[in-house]
């Protein structure tokens, strides 16, 4: 249910339930969250990129999954929950490609890309309210972070379907391209991003999620430590030798 390939340092990553529109089911999140835990642990993944096979992202929950009966939504949210925590505690970046319809918790999959590409065929709605539930999958989360408080209220009571230049011009995307130019596009900014200081990067995620719970003085205390945590590696040594030599550098991730 996740295909995976690897080229030049970046692990992509495809849901691939294609003829569901690539909806979640516990044993896709329990796959998912396998897969993202031996990318973290794995130094030849320097980057990763996630898509969805076929013509949409993620339809979010496939409701079929539950039959007649009432869902354990606790329950089965924990599975959700583990998947969210690692990606947002990934310690290399990660660059989501959404090349159709994103829904529900497939919308909130795809909000926690550091880097977020769509097709100009996409869409995003959160959904939840359609069908009477709250947002989850971190959504309640990330979504007043990228938009503001009101603007998040709006889309999560009203649920609208935005399209792909809607959500890039309220923040939720950082690139609109053409479909067939999707995935040449998102892999190459997932090469760059392989080829940089992946510690520094990690570092940098940390802070950003770190400080939305700090003050200015706990934030200012936090950047100097995780500072001095990026000044010893080997990246940095690296960055400074590249600058007095007048060349690019070579990064190596460590």
């Amino acid at each position: 249910m996740v295909l995976k390939e690897r080229q030049e340092g970046v692990l992509i990553l495809s849901l691939n339930r294609p003829e569901k529109l690539n909806a979640i089911t516990g044993a896709l999140l329990d796959e998912l969250y396998q897969v993202l835990k031996e990318a973290q642990e794995d130094p030849g993944v320097r980057a990763l990129l996630l898509t969805g096979a076929g013509r949409a992202f993620c339809a979010g929950q496939d409701l079929l999954e539950f039959g007649e009966g009432k869902p354990d939504y606790e329950a089965h949210l924990r599975r959700y929950n583990r998947v969210v925590e690692a990606l947002a505690g990934l310690e290399k970046p990660l660059v989501v490609a959404v090349n159709g319809v994103a829904a529900g918790a497939g919308m909130s999959l795809a909000l926690w890309g550091d880097l977020r590409l769509a097709a100009l065929e996409a869409s995003f709605t959160p959904a939840f309210v359609r069908i009477g539930l709250v947002p989850d999958s971190g959504m309640s989360f990330i979504l007043p972070r990228l938009v503001g408080l009101a603007k998040a209220q709006e889309l999560l009571l009203l649920s609208p379907r935005l399209s792909a230049e809607e959500a890039q011009a309220l923040g939720l995307v950082h690139r609109v391209v053409p479909g067939e130019r999707l995935l040449e596009e998102a892999l190459a900014l997932a090469k760059e991003l392989a080829q940089g200081p992946t510690r520094t990067y990690a570092l940098t995620k940390k802070l950003l999620l770190e400080t939305y719970r700090l003050s200015l003085t706990e934030a200012l205390a936090l950047e100097a430590i995780l500072q001095g945590e990026a000044g010893r590696t080997q990246d940095h040594e690296e960055g400074v030798r590249a600058f007095r030599e007048k060349r690019p550098p070579r990064f190596v991730g460590r």
